[in-house]
């Protein structure tokens, strides 16, 4: 019996590997074993089983950063001139561009002129009223309008002053719609500047999980092209949410390591929880996620979620598969 199931199996192998273009089996079958385990060919047959492990948590984020901006024009005007482009590393106060300001420019130095006038008549007045040859209310007057001198040639300056775009903190352009001769109007988006560090991710801890996670705990934060990267917890939510059970934190990236960019999703592992998980053997599982599932008397390619590796050479799957569904793995 236990020959003609692995005869049935070599075939059902052949068949499957020969339809998807994989490679062939490469040698005879070996002795059969005990228990779940069938020999076919050069492979065995394993049961899904549960397993009860202690285990960092793995939670899923995606990578940002604090300083993230879309900087509009905060006046109305024709974009006189662009000084960066698309990739450019700004610091914080640089120009990034330039309104046409004839009209600003004119009204500042008119300002500028009127300010300098009220200020000379007061400093006389001032003298005088100290002699006592003026009136208290012909210096009240004079002061008067000197202060609306002095606030006129401040809002001269700022209407001046916002025609010139400038970075607000240090990072790279990550958007540019600011084009020569273009008219912006107020609020319109010139450019997108994005800082480059500290990279940061947010994570929702389990209530029952979190016990011992608190800010300056280290983690791992793994991409999605298994980069890696150490972090530790900088902020921490006093709270639980009550609707998901679960407490907010930010964990800071450390500098130094692979490139992890702000938006890549990625996983973060830290502290640790004892769980059940379902578990196969690590050869079960193809490199491309896929694994050949045994039912009915035929195989089936099915995709998998992996988790965390465990011990004997056994692998946690997330999705995909079932405590007692039966795979496929390569004889050792």
């Amino acid at each position: 019996m236990v020959e003609n199931m692995g005869m049935k199996l070599a075939l059902l192998l052949i068949l499957t590997v020969g339809c998807s273009r994989r490679p062939a089996s490469r040698a005879a079958a070996p002795p059969a074993e005990s228990g779940s385990l069938v020999a076919a060919s050069t492979t065995t047959i394993a049961t899904a089983d549960t397993a009860t492990v202690q285990v960092p948590l793995a939670l899923p984020s995606q990578l940002y950063v604090e300083h993230d901006a879309t900087i509009y024009a905060r006046s109305a005007g024709i974009v006189e001139a662009v000084l960066v482009d698309l990739g450019a590393q700004v610091a914080a106060g640089q120009p990034l561009a330039r309104l046409e300001s004839t009209d600003q420019r004119i009204a500042l130095d008119q300002a500028q002129e009127k300010f300098d006038n009220t200020r000379q008549v007061v400093e006389r007045q001032r003298a005088l009223k100290t002699a006592g040859v003026v009136t208290q209310a012909d210096s009240e007057r004079v002061e008067s309008e000197h202060r609306e001198a002095m606030l006129g040639l401040r809002k001269a300056q700022r209407d001046y002053d916002l025609t010139r775009i400038v970075a607000p903190f240090n990072g790279v352009v990550t958007g540019r719609t600011a084009r020569i001769g273009r008219l912006v109007g107020s609020g319109d988006s010139l450019f997108r500047l994005t800082a480059l560090r500290p990279i940061l991710a947010v994570v929702h801890v389990p209530e029952a999980s979190g016990a011992g996670i608190t800010v300056g705990t280290e983690a791992e934060v793994v991409g999605l092209g298994g980069a890696t990267s150490r972090a530790r917890v900088i902020r921490a939510s006093p709270i639980v949410d009550a609707g998901s059970g679960t407490r907010e934190m930010i964990l800071q990236l450390t500098a130094g390591g692979p490139r992890l960019t702000p938006g890549t999703s990625v996983t973060v592992r830290l502290g640790s929880q004892r769980r059940q998980v379902v578990a196969i053997p690590r050869t079960a599982v193809a490199q491309d996620g896929y694994a050949l599932v045994w039912a009915d008397d035929r195989t089936t390619l099915r995709p998998l979620t992996l988790g965390s590796e465990l011990e004997g050479d056994r692998v946690e799957v997330l999705s995909g598969l079932a405590p007692g569904e039966k795979v496929v793995r390569t004889a050792p």
